[in-house]
């Protein structure tokens, strides 16, 4: 019995030894779930790049637990204006058909209470508004008032002192209506975002030498033949990066230079236009070679704003390229040819690249290769010198050794005169 005990306690340490052990991770608030160092982790390595801007330009942000809503009622014309068409079609018609229900109703209730409904077809009863037999010829009444239209059949008497006040009441608050409405929907139509859509970027950007420089390029052009005024083109560099002091920022946005002190990133976009950024030491692909290029978890997100010439309206048009779409040893194509008086743009070409010679290294590797290649000058001129003094060295070694020589057999012939 002893023996079964102690093979039963046994087999139950082995079961609890075996068994497996959930540990239960403390739960953190999702800031401090984001600011984990994303090195721990092998899965953030393997994952798919994310876009922060899409292709279209549509920011790939979600808002969410927004507790202070109110601030969206607070701006109610501008919350009108960015919900979709189907939402500001459906709260335009329900404005109206509201309004023209609750005025409907009062003036049914100012002909019930005044009992005109009980005198209709009398002669001799002066009524508030004539014609009004039920609660669907005050609906179509509310209408006529409101939209002005007047046909002529239901008109107000002037006999209803209530019916007066109430007709200015619902001239002044539907012309207020029709203001904001109409605004609202005349703001929606007249918006930029659909001139954007003529502004296109190619799909790739290319890295590749320009004047003996490493230069990262892309390009954009305006379909439409009204031009964009002042139009000018920013970039950003998004990139989650980690500090020294441990914090992770996630998506960290860093300027990428493409012109802004030397005025190229004023553009005049008539024909299309390669936008081209020197990579420098103040460049965040400086240490950045071909081969590390693919393993970067980085989006280049491009900006181009000006004003439509015929609205005046500020016009934006956004784009972005991951490193799966920056090619390495690349080039655009032409697409400007001159013809018989004219320029001729073929934007079949647009987003055409043809591959060019291009080194591998990245531009701080060659910085230190060129710099290099300028040292053996120096290093002859120093070389010779050393050897120059080395020489001059060992011919004094040499004439002290010869002059010790000779006073030694100098020394030699006077002892043995002496003897």
């Amino acid at each position: 019995f002893s023996m079964a005990a102690n093979v039963l306690e046994e087999d139950s340490m082995e079961q609890d030894i075996e068994s497996p052990v959930t540990i239960h991770q403390p739960k953190l608030p999702k800031q401090a779930r984001e600011d984990l160092p994303k090195n721990i982790s092998k899965e953030c390595a393997k994952r798919k790049i994310q876009r922060y801007v899409r292709k279209d330009g549509k920011c790939n942000v979600h808002h969410g637990n927004v507790r202070e809503t109110y601030r969206y009622l607070t701006d109610i014309f501008t919350t009108l204006v960015d919900l979709k068409w189907r939402f500001n079609l459906l709260i335009f018609v329900m404005v109206y058909t509201v309004t023209w229900l609750f005025f409907g109703m009062i003036w049914w209730l100012i002909a019930y209470m005044r009992g005109d409904m009980d005198h209709i077809g009398d002669s001799t009863w002066t009524p508030c508004v004539s014609n009004l037999n039920g609660f669907v010829s005050a609906f179509l009444f509310s209408i006529e008032t409101e939209t002005t239209i007047g046909y002529g059949y239901r008109v107000i008497t002037d006999k209803c002192p209530e019916g007066i006040v109430l007709l200015l009441v619902q001239s002044v608050l539907g012309s207020i209506v029709n203001a904001f409405m109409v605004g609202c929907m005349f703001v929606k139509i007249s918006q930029p975002k659909k001139r954007a859509e003529t502004l296109v970027f190619s799909t790739n950007a290319v890295i590749s030498m320009r004047d003996g420089k490493l230069c990262l390029m892309f390009r954009v052009g305006d379909l439409r033949n009204s031009h964009i005024v002042e139009a000018s083109i920013r970039a950003k560099l998004i990139k989650s990066k980690q500090t020294k002091e441990g914090e992770f920022i996630p998506l960290n946005q860093t300027d990428i230079n493409v012109g802004y002190y030397t005025g190229d990133d004023r553009l005049f976009l008539v024909s299309p236009l390669i936008i081209s950024h020197e990579i420098n030491q103040q460049s965040p692909f400086w240490e950045i070679s071909k081969a590390q290029l693919p393993k970067e978890e980085l989006e280049i997100v491009v900006i181009l704003e000006g004003m439509v010439e015929a609205t005046g309206m500020t016009c934006q048009a956004r784009s972005s390229y991951i490193t799966s779409e920056i090619l390495w040893g690349y080039r655009f194509t032409p697409v400007l040819t001159l013809e018989d008086g004219f320029y001729e743009v073929d934007y079949n070409s647009f987003h055409e690249t043809y591959e060019t010679n291009t080194p591998v290294y990245s531009a701080k590797e060659l910085a230190e290769m060129a710099s290099r290649a300028e040292l053996p000058l120096t290093w002859s001129v120093s070389s010779k010198l050393d050897q120059h003094a080395e020489l001059e060295a060992e011919e004094e070694e040499k004439n002290q050794e010869e002059q010790n020589e000779r006073n030694g057999d100098v020394a030699n012939l006077e002892n043995e005169s002496k003897v």
